[in-house]
């Protein structure tokens, strides 16, 4: 039975992920399609239905496609730029509720939701938790994985730290994004991207027009790009409900095998390569495994060899020998520190269909200690402000005091735990959610 899979999509941050994410998963099944038909591949993220908008069955043509999607925002620009651009297709009115109740029963097996915001402002922080919570009451048996985009610049700290409560709460897994590092991939990869394809380019033009001079390929937009790292992880998050491999992954056994302590759910999240380019040369395996546990690859600003790791997915696309992968995973064990009870905490998802641009990749999510350098960041930078109250009566018009305290307390509980995993020199193996061997 196909497993199907819900994007929400939140605020303007959402939003703008969302357009790079249907974009990538369209040229992903148009790529990969063997004919037009309407397979349980397509189904994880699409409808298809008729002219009456009646959906059909599967192994039928497609006749027009429908994105399993909610589009929600306080205000209408960024939802009408999507309807409005190439991708308003895959959206039909009903889609732009902030519940389901609208669209009837489009999924048989539903299997997990994907809620994509931004913890900084009012719409993805509040809003977009407030769904959460929502998700939570009335799909309970469904798992609910959430891209936080962290926004630690002051005056956004009360948005981020009243979020990260309410995520430690209703989420099953946070992949947590910083715009910070994201800036840092673009600042290194495309200056390494544009001097190679600069002395590409001479040396064309050199043999072809000898004197003439190259010029710089045209950049593509920051967000855009931003976006598309962000969106090029739930498509590899994703790849092996949607497509066949020999050690497929489901995203239930993310939650079983990553998450050993409740609430403790926050993955570190990094993809090797980057970039798709052809004027650069394929990374060799080895090289990607190093890549993905580089500060410069996190999707957050920490370093994955500082901390210790609760558990590992190391999941990948390709042409990928499993031999391959375990004499990475051997090295690795060397350079990572693992908990002393969970030394072979790496669970391993291969999916034979590559990404587009890509031979092979690597998604990495590791639920790492590291992680608590980015809350004590979060939290220094909301006291400086709410030891003097700043800000504070923006929000007391719609809730208590002490729902700042109680931020206050889930950060500090955070790090705690986090802290204490780390600093353990031995652990007694947890009853009933020790990871799963590696195969």
């Amino acid at each position: 039975m196909p497993r199907e899979l819900i994007t929400i999509q939140v605020g303007q941050c959402g939003n703008q992920i969302g357009r790079q994410f249907w974009k990538m998963a369209l040229d992903e099944h148009a790529h990969h399609a063997k004919n037009a038909t309407f397979d349980e591949s397509m189904s994880t993220f699409f409808r298809n239905v008729d002219k009456r908008g009646h959906e059909l069955p599967l192994h039928k043509s497609i006749t027009s496609l429908r994105a399993r999607a909610i589009l929600v925002d306080m205000e209408e620009g960024p939802v009408s730029e999507t309807l409005k651009g190439p991708l308003g297709e895959l959206f039909d009115s009903s889609q732009f509720l902030t519940d389901v109740s609208g669209s009837g029963n489009n999924w048989d097996s539903l299997q997990s939701f994907f809620v994509m915001h931004s913890m900084g402002g009012g719409t993805g922080s509040g809003l977009g938790t407030y769904i959460l919570g929502l998700l939570e009451d009335h799909y309970p048996e469904a798992f609910r994985f959430t891209t936080g985009q962290l926004h630690l610049m002051t005056m956004w700290t009360d948005d981020s730290m009243l979020a990260l409560r309410e995520l430690t709460l209703h989420a099953d897994c946070v992949l947590p994004i910083e715009n910070e590092a994201l800036f840092d991939m673009l600042e290194v990869e495309s200056d390494v991207f544009a001097s190679v394809a600069y002395c590409v380019s001479c040396l064309q033009k050199q043999a072809s027009q000898p004197g003439a001079a190259a010029t710089r390929p045209k950049k593509e937009s920051a967000f855009d790009q931003m976006n598309s790292i962000v969106a090029r992880t739930l498509t590899h998050l994703t790849s092996s409900m949607r497509f066949d491999g020999s050690l497929n992954v489901d995203l239930n056994e993310i939650t079983t095998n990553l998450v050993p302590f409740p609430k403790l759910h926050y993955l570190l999240s990094s993809v090797a390569p980057l970039w798709a380019d052809k004027v650069m040369q394929p990374r060799r395996i080895s090289q990607m495994f190093s890549d993905a546990f580089q500060r410069d690859h996190q999707l957050i600003k920490t370093n994955p060899k500082g901390g210790i790791m609760l558990a590992c997915g190391l999941l990948l696309r390709g042409n990928v020998q499993v031999s391959d992968i375990q004499a990475n995973i051997q090295r690795l064990r060397a350079e990572l520190r693992m908990i002393p009870w969970n030394e072979d905490g790496f669970k391993v998802g291969l999916c034979s269909v590559p990404a587009l641009g890509h031979p092979v990749s690597l998604l990495s999510l590791s639920n790492n200690s590291c992680i608590v350098d980015t809350f004590e960041r979060m939290h220094t930078r909301f006291l400086k402000l709410y030891k003097r109250k700043a800000h504070v009566h923006h929000y007391l018009a719609y809730m208590d005091m002490s729902a700042f305290d109680d931020a206050v307390e889930n950060v500090q509980w955070l790090v705690a735990e986090y802290r204490k995993l780390n600093d353990t020199s031995s652990l007694d193996i947890p009853a009933a959610s020790r990871p799963k061997p590696l195969f």
